[in-house]
């Protein structure tokens, strides 16, 4: 069973940072992209940011460029995105989403979202 749990989301003031993680398990690949995005209500999922495995590429959202780090810790097994600069526009359900490669086949997965809230 391959899970993503994510967590750290919580209330912050406009300009302030938080740091999300996404932990997951229950499964072995060596190809993969594990990937954040958001969700406000009445609008479409928006990817945040993402990062690919071999090679730790990464690409931003336009939004979020110079103000979002993402990055993965292999030894942890854990996805975290550091977000600076807070804007009230950041306010969203923040999800955990990998699309990974195990036994020949790319599988999709998400997590259950965290909430993040921007506010003075």
């Amino acid at each position: 069973q391959v899970q993503l749990v994510e967590s750290g989301g919580g209330l912050v003031q406009p300009g302030g940072s938080l740091r999300l993680s996404c932990a997951a398990s229950g499964f072995s690949s060596s190809r993969y992209v594990m990937s954040w995005y958001r969700q406000s209500p009445g609008k479409e999922r928006e990817l945040v940011a993402l990062i690919t495995i071999p090679g730790g590429s990464t690409n931003y959202g336009d939004s979020v460029k110079g103000r979002f780090i993402i990055s993965r810790d292999n030894v942890k097994n854990t996805l975290s995105l550091q977000m600076n600069s807070l804007k009230p526009e950041d306010t969203a359900v923040y999800y955990c989403y990998a699309r990974l490669l195990i036994r020949g086949a790319f599988n999709d997965y998400w997590g259950q979202g965290t909430q993040v809230t921007v506010s003075s």
